[in-house]
């Protein structure tokens, strides 16, 4: 494992760190390491807006009986 050194934390971001790292019964560095943990295993909204964007788009008038038949259709093919 890799440590992390973060210099310049206001004091108003580190005093609201260790109440939320007190309150769940974490260290400041667990805490914080979890944070990170979630923040980096979440899409950023450049890869949601690829992911949208390489959709098939919906035509308003279809079903979703149509729907389900054309991607059935497409994995049979």
């Amino acid at each position: 494992m890799s440590a992390l050194q973060l210099r310049n934390v206001p004091d108003g971001v580190h005093r609201e760190l260790k109440v939320r790292a007190a309150r769940s019964g974490q260290s400041l560095s667990e805490y914080v390491l979890g944070v990170l943990t979630r923040h980096v295993s979440s899409p950023t909204l450049e890869e949601v807006a690829a992911r949208v964007s390489a959709r098939t788009p919906v035509e308003p008038n279809q079903t979703v009986a149509d729907l389900v038949r054309n991607e059935r259709d497409a994995q049979s093919a």
